[in-house]
């Protein structure tokens, strides 16, 4: 379909692609938005012949400052620099997620998927670009901003490593990593209520809420990819997560958030004490 507005988005694929490419966060997440509204919309096809290239990395500004996960800082939520950097930490979590859901969206643009599948993942790039300016506009209310302080690159990676595999990309990324905010963030919104941060908890209550449908959302095309594959997918989740992912789940687990969203004990229970190296 012809390009509209200034924003020259050519299709689906290529508004996700433009929008993983931007280093300006404020551009990628109006884009990101943007493409999901004229996508839900059936105002644009999914691919064009003039989408731009594919990147190796989405486009990030100079900071913040990428170091390895074990040197990033751990700070108590008593203190408000301590909640800057959970906020903080949490803000790049949603950036990142809003580049994995657009990516899974233009990587596998030719994979033979109805077109619900895309509905799904531009639902979860919308709400994930909410999020990071919801936090992102708190940390700005406490005197401070994205890119303060360091952060790391794990999540990206894991994105790399199942970059020519759908099946995997679903097991690792909505399945561990997404799931993985269902069984941490309860906790943080308590703990953030304890310290008087009501402003923070309401926002943490909002992602906790999307990211049920996040996960959901993942496990829903995962299982489908399995029937069409004629594989159990508990075995599979098993079998993807030994291959591609780095280290042990960590309990504790949100069972019952998990399993809502089809994640049962079934698929992860016995990795917990797997690991990769």
């Amino acid at each position: 379909m012809a390009t509209s507005g200034d924003s020259g988005i050519t299709s689906l694929r290529g508004g996700a692609i433009d929008a993983i490419r931007s280093c300006d966060l404020d551009r990628k997440t109006a884009l990101a938005q943007e493409t999901a509204s004229r996508w839900f919309a059936r105002s644009l096809s999914l691919r064009s012949p003039l989408d731009a290239v594919m990147p190796d990395r989405p486009g990030r500004p100079d900071r913040p400052v990428l170091i390895p996960p074990k040197l990033v800082e751990k700070r108590s939520l008593h203190t408000q620099k301590g909640r800057i950097a959970l906020l903080h930490a949490i803000a790049h979590i949603e950036l990142n997620a809003v580049d994995l859901a657009l990516d899974i969206v233009a990587r596998f643009a030719t994979e033979p998927v109805p077109n619900s599948f895309f509905d799904g993942w531009m639902q979860v790039a919308y709400e994930e670009a909410k999020h990071f300016r919801l936090v992102r506009q708190r940390l700005r209310d406490l005197g401070a901003d994205y890119g303060d302080l360091p952060a790391h690159d794990g999540l990206w990676q894991a994105a790399h490593a199942t970059r020519n595999d759908l099946t995997a990309r679903l097991a690792v990324v909505p399945l561990i990593l997404e799931a993985r905010g269902l069984d941490v963030t309860p906790a943080l919104q308590a703990r953030m209520r304890e310290t008087g941060d009501l402003e923070s908890a309401a926002i943490l209550d909002v992602i906790y809420n999307d990211e049920k449908g996040h996960v959901a959302v993942g496990a829903k095309w995962f299982r489908f990819l399995c029937a069409r594959e004629k594989r159990d997918p508990a075995q599979a989740f098993r079998e993807l997560v030994r291959a591609n992912f780095r280290g042990p789940l960590k309990p504790p687990f949100n069972d019952i958030a998990r399993a809502e969203a089809g994640l049962t004990p079934s698929f992860y229970r016995s990795l917990t004490s797997t690991s990769n190296g």
